[in-house]
């Protein structure tokens, strides 16, 4: 300042000094004056700021809730849940799955040591109860989930059977007194199960057809199995769908398409439309007949025609057994496979879950609709006899992501389904089911949209996995309104922003970290689970300053009126 109070460096001037700065020093200079002050507040210096600092493309527009470039880097920088504030060491063995209740109160956590632990979600963590699954015959706990009015938790866990045969089997448990009110098997183990309705869940049975085909079947069952009316069923049969090349049904989840109220994500403006993945599309994948809907009709007459000169002698197979065997389950099936009900208006839920046509390894997402009168175990049940008049339910949607998945997750409003996968080498060909293609080190994190089926490109990758094809394991992932988060077996937990695609935080634990879930009324909390026996909590650089605020004294005078009342 000159001796009149006139600025020597004008606004245009100071405005290029501090586009040198970092983000911290420009908060900084800010306080030495009004004038300076006003320049650090700029809006496209703080725009050059956040795409230098996050390196955000610059192609990528600006998060369109958001009221100012200064605020969006506030809200980045502020905001994610990266300081640990508790870790929890009740557990004995690999804590495995972690889940919220839709009230943010409670959660659950599963185990190694076979126990279903229910925690109280205050500002200190504590434990409400701890279920141990032992008597039950159960080796360990692996997956929870709260029904919609927060009054039951649905377990599932692996069953040790006869002869150490392991299966899956649910549980349900009354969360007004922890009573277990109900048991459902629920095969294979990793089928995991899901609520449909407050008091109706979804478990699977797998019935083997040949050595490398089978069908599952997807039941109904009433949470509450002591019901004595006659007009009412305990279980109905959903859905029953054709397994080839070892495959099965894996990862059971509901998305509710009532919620679909947000608007189309911008994870990638700029680029070319996702690829549509509709088994009624003319894809690649489909038109080669690789989907496990009905092939066309032109396949449909080769296959009849192989078979017939191949039961008539005319023809030598030059096909392996196990092909063989998928060629003729194909064409079994086709006379007996129910197409799909095409009538999204109708549908209020999508079934959603991991599959595949080409090897035993999860490799396809599968959707069927969910009629409203699929919804109810009331009306006929249907048996598991597979008689003339049996069925197979084709899928209404496939996604093939060509890689291994190992976790699935919705976004709150359930319109977006995030998935982590390792990827198969470009341009391999699964030549032996039982052999598949080796996978990636880099772990994918694509993002697919339920309403117009189709990708969202630009996938997520900072995350690592090291097991190979045949020991790969599930590594839970959660999405909040703002960011999605997923474990890894480098001993870390990320978060990344859905809008941005950025990769905002990395968590440490001592071991793998194979669960992440965001409290769903606060997502400035987070909390992972780790094969190193704990749960740690994480919150946000802001809820941490609040939470540790010193709390004002009361005014001396109020503090003696206080004294006066008692």
């Amino acid at each position: 300042m000159d001796e009149g109070g006139t600025p020597l460096l004008p606004d245009s001037l100071i405005y290029q000094i501090f586009l040198s700065l970092g983000p911290a020093d420009v908060l900084a200079a800010g306080l030495v004056c009004r004038r300076w002050q006003a320049v650090s507040r700029d809006e496209f210096l703080w725009r050059e700021q956040f795409y230098r600092y996050y390196q955000v493309a610059r192609d990528v527009p600006r998060h369109p809730a958001a009221t100012s470039w200064y605020e969006e880097f506030r809200r980045l920088y502020d905001t994610v849940p990266c300081v640990e504030v508790q870790t929890l060491k009740e557990h004995t063995d690999q804590v495995l799955h972690l889940s919220f209740s839709h009230s943010g109160y409670q959660f659950a956590s599963c185990s190694k040591d076979c126990t279903v632990k229910i925690w109280s979600n205050d500002l200190t963590i504590s434990l409400l109860h701890s279920a141990d699954m032992r008597p039950y015959n159960w080796s360990y706990t692996q997956f929870s989930q709260f029904n919609q009015d927060d009054s039951l938790l649905l377990a599932s866990g692996v069953f040790l059977g006869p002869h150490n045969s392991s299966s899956g089997e649910i549980a349900v448990i009354s969360l007004d007194n922890f009573a277990l009110l109900s048991r459902v098997r629920n095969k294979p183990y990793d089928v995991f199960g899901c609520w449909l309705t407050e008091t109706s869940l979804i478990s699977g049975n797998l019935h083997r057809i040949g050595d490398i085909t089978s069908c599952s079947v997807l039941w109904l069952n009433n949470a509450f199995q002591d019901v004595e009316s006659e007009n009412v069923n305990v279980v109905k049969r959903l859905f029953k769908i054709q397994n080839l090349n070892a495959s099965t049904i894996r990862t059971v989840m509901v998305a509710d398409c009532s919620r679909f109220d947000s608007p189309d994500l911008l994870l990638d403006a700029s680029g070319p439309p996702g690829r549509v993945f509709d088994l009624g599309s003319d894809s690649e994948d489909e038109a080669a007949g690789l989907g496990p809907g009905p092939a066309p009709a032109r396949t449909k007459e080769g296959l009849r025609r192989f078979l017939d000169g191949l039961l008539d002698g005319r023809a030598q197979s030059q096909l392996s057994e196990h092909a063989l065997e998928t060629r003729v389950a194909e064409l079994l099936a086709q006379g007996r496979t129910k197409p799909p009900e095409h009538s999204m208006a109708d549908a209020r839920k999508l079934l959603i879950f991991t599959t595949g046509c080409l090897t035993y390894s999860p490799h396809q997402i599968g959707i069927k609709q969910i009629l409203p009168h699929q919804m109810t175990t009331a009306g006929p049940v249907l048996g598991e006899g597979r008689g003339s008049d049996a069925f197979f339910d084709a899928l209404d949607h496939v996604i093939d992501v060509h890689g291994h998945i190992i976790g699935m997750g919705l976004s709150p409003d359930n319109r977006y389904l995030y998935v982590n996968s390792r990827a198969w080498p470009s341009g391999s060909v699964v030549a032996d089911p039982m052999q598949p293609p080796p996978i990636a080190e880099e772990i994918d994190l694509l993002v697919f949209d339920l309403k117009t089926m189709r990708e969202v490109k630009r996938a997520l990758r900072a995350h690592r996995a090291y097991t190979p094809n045949d020991e790969c394991f599930f590594i839970f992932l959660d999405v909040s309104r703002d960011f999605v988060a997923s474990g890894a077996e480098d001993r870390h937990g990320y978060i990344w922003d859905r809008h941005y695609n950025i990769c905002l935080a990395k968590l440490r634990h001592q071991d793998v970290v194979n669960s992440v879930v965001f409290s769903p009324q606060e997502q400035e909390l987070l909390l992972t689970a780790s094969d190193d026996a704990t749960i740690k909590a994480w919150r946000s650089p802001r809820t941490v300053r609040i939470h540790q605020a010193p709390r004002p004294r009361p005014h001396p005078f109020l503090s003696w009126f206080a004294s006066q009342r008692r």
